[in-house]
């Protein structure tokens, strides 16, 4: 059944996050006072006044102009009435809309008192001169949004480092030069700063955090749309705060005053983001939403009121005007499958002609389930509230066969197992490419550096020439002189960096992209043994998908990296920077905190987010130039790298119940949905046996250990040290190449043990030679074996130490000293030594 009812259309505002709420509550944005001293002088004081210095011009061509303006201006305000110039100024009522130019009201209005002489047309071009006077002389405070909207007077900022605050502006342009960010956004930043001070009154440091706050709002009154531009920039913010102008407790960055961090929205901000006509429905999605709201997070929540009233309901009042009940007819809702299920695709082929195509719809299955759930949820609660639920429980147009869940599951499994294959293969050749690329953007930037602008330099067989720039910024460009394409090396280098950063941490850990970004300087622990004193490195992931946090054991490589990216972000003092991070599933602020995956932008340093992650793998796979089997360009998704460990963990060995600790899961199964190429008959095998030895392990395993068998656990750790180094095998594991060490892979050549090494291959290299002189040909073969064993292990202790070196000339720090905290466990008992 259908029914007409009125068209029912909300308000669409823009809005800011609560966060900026709370900042504008905390720090209100100065006053503006009806009347001050200088703005009650009377028009002798004022030109008394402007004439000296520091207001004087330099040469008298100068000070004509600027004394034929002020007069014009005076003139003006004279004509209107009040106490104070300021009082004048308002009277105009040319303050009110800065987009229209005030000029042309002034002339209107001194050619009708009779006041203009025959310098009408030179007047005008001056007349911003005598306005900026006014201002930067403390007599006129316009508003801020006409400052920011009127085209005259401009660049205040000059006049207010000559007339009012010549320090305060200075060191405002000293803070520029220290920073990587260059005039054409740093002069804007001095100029918005400039108009605060017009606005508000006072000097550069009486700007408060709450003028800041008010200016980023001003802006976007007057500025409304999503403009890019630089007008709405945090940047002059920035830079009072780098040079200390306001309090300790001053919020380290405002850019949750961006359209772009809109915060949380509420449950009816979420069902009218779609303009319902339906009232009646529009209020029962709200309450549905509503009741299932303290069960489930944000990201959740917006699903489902994005599924439910935009790929639901919006859809059948597109196709069926008028509904206003969830009873649909079988057409109806056969109409409605059919259409989620697929979509019309455009492409245009070889004679330019649009072509359209219907396919499927991945998310199809996901859209019939939320549906279907939010039937089966009103019928079930009409059973317990029946006045409220009760009218809106009907019969479920999704019947239980159209969701076919096994046929999905089967095909994601495929597709995903699909892009290991082909993705695991070519990780080795990724890995490399990003190192290379690193180290190649690394050394351009110092040979360009060193490298006079106009100048020419040659790297790798690429001639590259040193920019000349017309203004000054603290950034390394060069130009292709061939093409004449200019490059950002600065930008270079730290894109390869990150990306390398990226892609090894992915890698070599298998966390998701959203731990990735939260890691920070507290995640790196140390553990001592209690025994021993060894130091074992642990990397602690934060709690994320699952709400579960782990410990990974860093292994040398990932602790190198982790040491290059501490000590590029570290401050000089060795601290690690604050940064405040948005978390774009949850809509909220996070604390400050010491994050290590972070990027200086613009003044301040800044989390790099998860969809900078995905541009930084994008473009490093762009410049690897890989491809998949079809010749097209292969692309790596950061879940990719879980998947790839996964897979490669549990196929050299790993028990998944193992793999299924390191990687957070909550169930076994979703760690064997990970794992690629994984026989069926394994893994159902694998489980039957767990099972049995569960039901058939004694009782007596599960106690705690005693003394005598925890010594024997230590003493494991302890009989692992060998002459060259140390043994990886398993704890309650036997030595299984009969102690033929050399040639062992569970070996960790300790570097310090080259020279040995060194000797031991020389030996089997004189033995070889004594072998095959007197004929032991079964003798000479088995040393061959050793001998290349030696060089390999004789390599592994050489790449060791190359990496060491690298981390030493790099001013990289060891792990010891860039670990947030150590952790030790309190010794045993039994390892105490007994009072006497």
């Amino acid at each position: 059944m259908t029914t007409t009812t009125g068209t029912w259309e909300p308000a669409r505002t823009w809005q800011v996050s609560s966060e900026a709420r709370a900042l504008l509550e905390q720090f209100p944005p100065r006053p503006v006072p009806a009347s001050w001293p200088t703005t009650r002088q009377d028009r002798s004081a004022v030109e008394d006044r402007l004439v000296t210095a520091p207001f004087r011009a330099e040469d008298s061509h100068a000070r004509c102009h600027r004394k034929l303006s002020l007069q014009a201006v005076l003139d003006w305000l004279e004509l209107y009435p009040g106490q104070t110039w300021q009082q004048r100024w308002n009277a105009t009522g040319a303050g009110h809309d800065g987009h229209r130019d005030w000029r042309i009201q002034l002339l209107a209005d001194v050619d009708a008192a009779g006041l203009m002489d025959q310098r009408r047309d030179h007047v005008r071009k001056v007349l911003g001169m005598g306005m900026i006077q006014l201002v930067g002389g403390d007599y006129v405070r316009p508003s801020l949004g006409w400052l920011m909207a009127t085209s005259s007077p401009l660049r205040i900022a000059n006049e207010m480092a000559r007339v009012r605050d010549p320090h305060g502006i200075a060191e405002l342009r000293a803070a520029r030069l220290a920073h990587t960010v260059g005039d054409s956004t740093m002069l804007p930043a001095i100029e918005k700063a400039a108009l605060i001070m017009a606005a508000k009154g006072g000097m550069m440091r009486d700007i408060t955090v709450g003028d800041c706050l008010d200016a980023m709002r001003v802006s976007r009154d007057v500025f409304p749309g999503p403009t890019r531009s630089s007008r709405h920039s945090p940047v002059f913010y920035q830079l009072l705060h780098s040079i200390g102008a306001f309090p300790a407790d001053a919020p380290p960055t405002i850019r949750m005053f961006s359209p772009l961090f809109a915060g949380r929205l509420s449950v009816e901000q979420l069902v009218d983001r779609y303009q319902l006509v339906s009232r009646p429905v529009r209020d029962l999605l709200v309450d549905y939403l509503r009741e299932r709201q303290p069960a489930i997070d944000y990201n959740t929540l917006t699903a489902l009121a994005t599924a439910l009233a935009l790929w639901f309901w919006k859809d059948l009042e597109r196709h069926h005007p008028g509904i206003d009940s969830l009873r649909l007819s079988p057409e109806t809702a056969a109409g409605w499958k059919q259409r989620i299920r697929t979509r019309v695709v455009r492409s245009r082929n070889d004679a330019g002609e649009i072509i359209e195509s219907t396919v499927e719809r991945d998310g199809a299955a996901d859209v019939l389930m939320t549906v279907r759930s939010f039937y089966l949820d009103l019928a079930q609660w009409a059973l317990d509230e029946p006045a409220r639920w009760g009218p809106w429980a009907v019969q479920c147009p999704i019947r239980a066969a159209d969701i076919q869940h096994k046929r999905m599951k089967t095909r994601r499994k495929a597709r995903m197992d699909q892009r290991t294959r082909d993705r695991m293969p070519v990780l080795p050749i990724l890995t490399q490419a990003v190192d290379r690329e690193r180290k190649a953007a690394a050394t351009r930037l110092e040979s360009a550096r060193t490298t006079q602008p106009g100048e020419s330099f040659t790297l790798d067989g690429v001639t590259l020439q040193r920019a000349r720039l017309a203004r000054h910024s603290p950034r390394v460009w060069a130009e292709e002189p061939t093409t004449g394409l200019r490059r950002d090396l600065t930008r270079e280098e730290d894109d390869t960096f990150w990306a390398w950063a990226a892609v090894e941490v992915l890698r070599m850990t298998g966390v998701r992209v959203e731990e990735l970004t939260e890691l920070s300087h507290h995640s790196l622990v140390q553990y001592r043994t209690p025994a021993t004193g060894e130091l074992v490195a642990l990397l602690q992931i934060p709690p994320s998908k699952t709400d579960q946090e782990r410990l990974l054991v860093i292994s040398p490589e990932l602790a190198d990296v982790l040491s290059a990216i501490v000590c590029r972000i570290r401050n000089t003092d060795g601290s690690v920077p604050l940064v405040v991070a948005y978390d774009h599933h949850e809509k909220l602020w996070n604390p400050p905190m010491p994050s290590l995956f972070q990027r200086v932008v613009g003044l301040e340093s800044r989390p790099i987010p998860i969809s900078g992650i995905r541009t930084l793998l994008a473009g490093a796979l762009g410049r690897a130039g890989l491809t998949d089997a079809t010749g097209k360009p292969l692309d790596f998704a950061p879940h990719d790298f879980r998947r790839i460990f996964t897979t490669d963990a549990i196929m050299n060995g790993m028990p998944p119940h193992i793999a299924q600790l390191l990687l957070g899961h909550k169930d076994i199964s979703t760690t064997m949905g990970y794992k690629a190429v994984y026989p069926e008959e394994a893994i159902n095998g694998h489980r039957a046996f767990i099972a049995r030895r569960r039901t058939l392990r004694p009782s007596e395993e599960y106690r705690q250990p005693t003394d005598a068998e925890w010594d024997e656990f230590l003493g494991h750790f302890h009989r692992r040290r060998l002459a060259l180094g140390d043994c990886a095998r398993a704890y309650g594991s036997t030595c299984i190449h009969e102690h033929s060490c050399i040639r062992c892979p569970l070996l960790r050549v300790d570097p310090n043990q080259r020279q040995r090494l060194i000797d031991i291959r020389d030996n089997l290299v004189a033995r070889i030679a004594e072998a095959e002189r007197e004929g032991w040909a079964g003798e000479a073969e088995g040393l061959r074996v050793s001998l290349y064993a030696a060089k390999d292990k004789l390599a592994q202790a050489d790449n060791t130490i190359q990496r060491r070196n690298i981390a030493t000339q790099l001013g990289m720090p060891a792990f010891p000293q860039i670990a947030d905290r150590t952790v030790t466990t309190p010794r045993h008992p039994a390892d105490q030594p007994e009072s006497t």
